[in-house]
């Protein structure tokens, strides 16, 4: 025990010691592109046209490069930069130090070029999204160290090659979206943890070994479903061997009968204990409340329950412990759950998980956001603090959210929402975001998604959950809410007014694209929203950017392209380039007001400016 105590300041000072010393040390500097690499890049940029920025002398110092102390390339991250044409033979294979290649998103033709044999170093090769076509190439099956393959989103046709076989590193195999045919042939990868073969014009059963594989993995295909493969019995065992035969078909039986028994009495008494558990908690919460203790406030209602506004007070703590529940959502600071009262009310109640700060600090964050009152604003009508729950009553809409209604991910399918009615949804967001920001300088909301905007009958926006970024810790779990955090933040719980603008130019995004924001995962290439918008934008694929149900309104294009402008501009890199929320709205108040001008090319203003890059490096 003595010992440990004395090493602790020894290690400071030789740390410190450390420190002294690299610090006397020269800055290192990128060291200098090997020749030959230098050439195969310079080859490459003149064979792709695009927007590759190539303007350094050094060659490791371009645009997605990344290079050894030796001046070797050992990574190339060229995603969504619009390289089109055929990928080049005789360049890529020059660099045979590479051992990540991304050329994602671009409009890259033709197959995959022979020389990529040489890259006997690749462990990631991204290429999806592209319009690559014929076969899939056997120079892929010769690369034996690849872990990470992705050909999705192009046109590759005939079948999957057993070639997959000789690659025994291989952890993730992507090929959906593509033209493949025949069917599933006997992978034997041992590592592969990550397969999708979805949306190509497979046919046949899918092999046991995927049994464990998400059915998403096959959708789009005429496959048959997956069955697990059991030992057949031989005809010939119906003569003198049948009695053995028969003896082990018996114990096999009478085992896995065993075995369901077993797993069936420990489900009960999980059932059982479960079901004890929250009956005792549910007597808990009503014993913490004492009726003929706890004060009572005008029109009877108990002070455990504490409302904002002065509209009527038709219920209490006790009612809402009663009425029966049903999830909403979850979400990053809990769960939502409509509750019946037995008056025939309905309200939205959110149970916190993770509260970080005391309760001081959260009745007072809560008396705060129970003084904001907009039009545009889910307004906070009660709440409950205890030791062992936190409570937040809102409004109930039974519209539910902007999320539910373009994805679809309530259960049912996506409801089309037509060029008005999103315009207005945009505006009446913006208005209620605006008013949070003009409570005072550092006030934000923090935490805005669509599944944060919800609607009224009549389609109006209210945004809700404003501010409680600042009370709990979200959840470390990977979720959709990363694709619309500005790339600046560090701290889900310290969220600027920028980046707030930031999330709501994603949102914006989402509701001109109809697709649902992503966010990069830890090993894995993700694309997020503002550079897949970029990419297609800068090669005038409008067709591609807006949700289809837009498209069907011509006479509104130039204020469609306005607003995909201004979603642009809020997703800037930086947070000072970003507009603040107050000319957002006025913006998209003018969106809203303008009228058609013909003979424009609407797409000429995002496209001339090259200052507009993507928000988030690869």
């Amino acid at each position: 025990m003595k010992s440990t105590t004395k090493q602790p300041p020894t290690l400071v000072v030789l740390l410190l010691a450390i420190t002294f010393a690299l610090s006397l040390l020269p800055t290192a500097t990128p060291a200098d592109a090997d020749p030959s690499d230098s050439r195969a890049l310079s080859a490459l940029k003149a064979a792709l046209p695009g927007r590759w920025n190539t303007s350094a002398s050094n060659a490791c110092q371009w645009q997605g490069v990344v290079c050894n102390a030796q001046g070797r390339v050992i990574e190339l991250h060229l995603p969504g930069v619009g390289l089109i044409g055929r990928i080049p033979n005789n360049v890529l294979g020059n660099l045979s130090s590479l051992n990540f290649l991304s050329l994602r998103y671009n409009a890259l033709s033709g197959n995959i070029p022979s020389d990529f044999s040489s890259l006997s170093q690749l462990r990631y090769l991204y290429l999806q999204n592209n319009n690559l076509s014929g076969d899939i190439p056997a120079v892929l099956f010769s690369m034996k160290n690849l872990f990470r393959l992705d050909l999705s989103g192009n046109r590759f046709s005939g079948g999957i090659p057993l070639g997959f076989n000789n690659l025994t590193n291989l952890a993730t195999l992507y090929l959906q979206s593509n033209q493949l045919t025949g069917s599933i042939p006997d992978l034997k990868i041992g590592n592969l943890k990550q397969f999708n073969v979805s949306h190509n014009l497979l046919t046949g059963s899918i092999p046991s070994q995927f049994c464990g594989m998400p059915s998403t993995a096959f959708e789009g295909n005429s496959l048959t479903a997956c069955a697990a493969t059991a030992p057949s019995a031989n005809p010939n065992d119906s003569g003198g061997g049948g009695g053995d035969g028969g003896e082990k078909k018996k114990k096999k039986l009478s085992a896995g009968a065993i075995a369901a028994i077993v797993i069936g009495c420990v489900i009960a008494l999980l059932v059982i204990l479960l079901l004890i558990f929250f009956c005792c908690c549910r007597k808990k919460k009503k014993t913490e409340q004492q009726p003929g203790t706890s004060a009572k406030s005008g029109g009877g209602v108990d002070k455990t329950l504490v409302f904002f506004g002065n509209g009527p007070r038709v219920f209490d703590l006790d009612d809402l412990l009663r009425a029966s529940a049903e999830v909403l959502g979850k979400g990053n600071y809990g769960t939502t759950y409509k509750a019946s009262l037995d008056n025939g009310v309905a309200v939205a109640v959110k149970r916190l998980k993770d509260v970080t700060v005391s309760e001081k600090e959260f009745r007072e964050k809560l008396e705060e956001i129970g003084r904001l009152e907009h039009e545009n604003l889910v307004g906070l009508r009660a709440y409950h603090c205890s030791a062992n729950e936190k409570l937040l009553v809102y409004d109930y809409f039974p519209m539910g959210s902007l999320s539910a209604l373009l994805h679809g991910n309530r259960g049912g399918g996506r409801t089309p929402l037509n060029w008005e009615t999103r315009s207005a949804i945009a505006l009446g967001a913006a208005r209620g975001i605006t008013y949070v920001h003009s409570q005072n300088p550092t006030a934000s909301h923090g935490n805005i998604k669509s599944s944060n905007i919800l609607l009224t009958n009549s389609y109006e926006a209210r945004v809700s959950d404003s501010g409680l970024a600042q009370l709990a810790s979200p959840s470390a779990t990977p979720n959709r809410v990363a694709g619309y955090r500005a790339p600046e933040i560090t701290d889900a719980r310290r969220v600027s007014q920028k980046a707030d603008v930031y999330s709501f130019g994603i949102f914006l995004l989402e509701l001109l694209t109809g697709k649902a924001p992503t966010h990069a995962l830890l090993n894995e290439e993700g694309v997020d929203l503002p550079r897949w918008v970029q990419s297609v934008v800068r090669e005038e694929w409008a067709a591609e950017v807006f949700d289809m149900e837009l498209l069907r309104y011509q006479n509104v294009e130039e204020e469609m392209v306005k607003l995909l402008q201004l979603a642009i501009d809020c997703c800037a890199q930086y947070p000072d380039s970003r507009p603040s929320m107050d000319d957002v709205t006025s913006r998209i108040e003018e969106i809203c007001q303008s009228t058609l001008t013909s003979g424009q090319d609407p797409l000429a203003d995002i496209i001339s400016d090259p200052e507009n890059t993507p928000s988030k490096p690869s």
